[in-house]
């Protein structure tokens, strides 16, 4: 679960947010900024591939920190130079520096106002600093029904689900899978969405297949974690949890679930964005995975 961070991996410390927003949270920062715990350096459109970049991936902190210094230095010397605007953004919002990637990449587009990867982008770092109407023009922009783009499908969706049109983000959903079939970051987005509309057998069964997909990782699990607690179903919940977080972490995020579905009217709560209380568990590692 993401982004944009998840309920099974926010802070202890931190008083537990409304209902809807912990879904909402965890729909918009798998695809959009990260969802479960780990790097952010995850999966998905922080790759930002849609067709021209060959640029290696990296996989933990420390080489993000590395890419992030590297990119930086040839923007510096020259911020028209696209590669240089691309890739020092994505590296950016792979450690959560996203109002500085968004500073960019905004100059970036209006020097590329052609280049569809880079306006995917942008449309991207708009919905995760909460820009969600720009994020979706812009979004509706970086491609076209003649060529549409699974990942930009993937993002639009999650923008629909953070502004409550759930119907349509399922719809993006679908037609990127169509696409992409079987992609486990779409699956997974598409599996919070059901969540949101209160399908939780058939979003359990989505996140299920994504994660036997053998293509995914701990946010689709951390997301099927959350649909499980939902139903109350908290010790498969919790040895689920303990494949990527710590026996007492599990512990946390299921205490944190049973107080979620035990709030009286919690479904109304989720639905109304109604304030609920009590603390989020611990969080493992700093999140996310820019997927869309």
């Amino acid at each position: 679960m993401s982004s944009r961070s998840s309920a099974a991996c926010a802070p202890a410390s931190t008083p537990r947010p409304r209902l809807r927003a912990v879904l909402l949270a965890a729909a918009g920062l798998a695809a959009l900024a990260g969802a479960g715990c780990q790097s952010r350096a995850g999966l998905g459109d922080i790759t930002g591939s849609i067709g021209r970049s060959a640029v290696t991936q990296p996989q933990s902190k420390s080489e993000w920190a590395a890419e992030s210094e590297r990119w930086g230095k040839r923007y510096d010397a020259n911020p028209r130079e696209r590669d240089a605007a691309f890739y020092y953004a994505r590296a950016l919002r792979a450690q959560d520096q996203n109002a500085q990637a968004l500073a960019i990449l905004q100059k970036a587009v209006l020097v590329h106002s052609n280049d569809l990867e880079m306006l995917g982008a942008y449309g991207r770092s708009l919905a995760e600093n909460g820009r969600l109407k720009e994020a979706e023009d812009v979004l509706s922009r970086a491609h076209s029904p003649e060529r549409p783009d699974w990942r930009v499908l993937s993002a639009q969706g999650t923008v629909a689900d953070q502004l409550g049109d759930n119907a349509r983000a399922q719809q993006l959903y679908q037609a990127a899978l169509k696409l992409a079939p079987g992609e486990p970051t779409v699956m997974s987005n598409l599996g919070l969405s059901l969540a949101l509309s209160k399908q939780l057998p058939e979003a359990e069964r989505v996140l299920k297949e994504a994660n036997a997909s053998g293509r995914g990782d701990a946010r689709i699990r951390q997301n099927l974690v959350l649909v499980l607690g939902l139903q109350g179903r908290f010790a498969e919940a919790e040895t689920l949890a303990r494949q990527d977080q710590s026996p007492a972490e599990a512990a946390a995020t299921v205490a944190y679930l049973k107080r979620s579905v035990s709030q009286q009217n919690s479904w109304d709560l989720l639905k109304a964005g109604g304030k609920a209380r009590g603390a989020q568990p611990s969080q493992a590692q700093a999140q996310a995975a820019v997927e869309g």
